[in-house]
């Protein structure tokens, strides 16, 4: 499936949170931007890596009307585990059968270690408070991510 449409509204969803509580996107609109990312894997180093530096940069979220959801295909278990070992304090949210990963376009053809695979494409979704979406990243870099995310929002919903 292709990816949304920037100008678009964002394709609903409800997924279970790490605590195993339903989270839908629909609950945010009018009140808070919201930034959607897809990640492969909770505990792997580069997931790690990204999931760190948006926990360190929660407060700028915050100051920027922004709550951040994370979507793997994790069971929610597992993301409790992530969350609990790395003291994250954003939502992380299971998408098992990856329906909304393929909903948004992100579940397509990897290569890692000349093996092919399905999985999870990195990448990122910006809505605004009135539920379109206003940019899309497919190409993040780990290291950054929280920072870059945060210099598009001030750059196109502020």
């Amino acid at each position: 499936m292709a990816m949304p449409k920037i100008g678009n509204k964002a394709p609903a969803f409800t997924l279970k949170n790490q605590e195993g509580e339903s989270v839908k996107l629909s609950s945010f609109a009018g009140e808070k931007n919201v930034v959607v990312y897809f990640y492969p894997k909770a505990m792997t180093p580069g997931c790690t890596t990204q999931a760190c530096g948006i926990r360190d940069a929660q407060a700028e979220f915050e100051a920027l009307d922004t709550v951040v959801l994370a979507i793997s295909p994790d069971p929610f278990e597992r993301l409790k585990k992530f969350e609990d070992k790395h003291q994250l304090n954003f939502i992380l949210l299971s998408d098992e059968d990856h329906a909304v990963a393929e909903k948004y376009g992100v579940w397509g053809l990897k290569k890692f270690m000349g093996k092919e695979f399905m999985g999870i494409l990195r990448t990122t979704f910006i809505i605004g408070k009135d539920g379109k979406l206003k940019h899309v990243m497919d190409k993040v870099k780990t290291k950054t991510h929280d920072q870059d995310v945060i210099k598009i929002i001030r750059e196109t919903l502020n």
